[in-house]
C-alpha cells in the first residue's frame, strides 16, 4: 500500500501543478482539503479526473462516500486499491 500512497502523492503534485510540494511533504493521514494540504473543490475535480485516467476508478461528485475517499492520501489509496480494475492492479 505504501507504493500506491507514494504514487498518489506524486499524482496529486503533478495533476494539480503543486510546484513547491514534494511527496514527502504530504502526510499520508493528513486531510487533503481545507486544513492539511489545503485543496479546494476545483482541485478535487482535477484530482478525480487524474485518478480516473491513471487507475480507471470512477468517482461520483454527488456520492456521500466520495468525501470520505478524498479525506487523505491513505483514504484515496484504500479506495483505489479496492476499486480499480484487475488489469490495472497488476501494474
Amino acid at each position: 500500500m505504501q507504493a500506491l500512497e507514494q504514487e498518489i502523492k506524486e499524482l496529486i503534485i503533478s495533476a494539480l501543478s503543486l510546484e513547491d510540494v514534494r511527496p514527502q511533504d504530504i502526510a499520508t493521514e493528513a486531510p487533503l482539503f481545507v486544513e492539511g494540504l489545503g485543496l479546494d473543490s476545483i482541485d478535487a475535480l482535477e484530482l478525480g479526473v487524474a485518478l480516473q485516467k491513471r487507475y480507471g476508478v470512477t468517482l461520483s461528485a454527488d456520492a456521500a462516500e466520495t468525501r470520505q475517499h478524498f479525506a487523505s492520501v491513505a483514504a484515496l489509496a484504500r479506495f483505489v486499491s479496492q476499486s480499480r480494475p484487475a488489469t490495472v492492479q497488476a501494474r
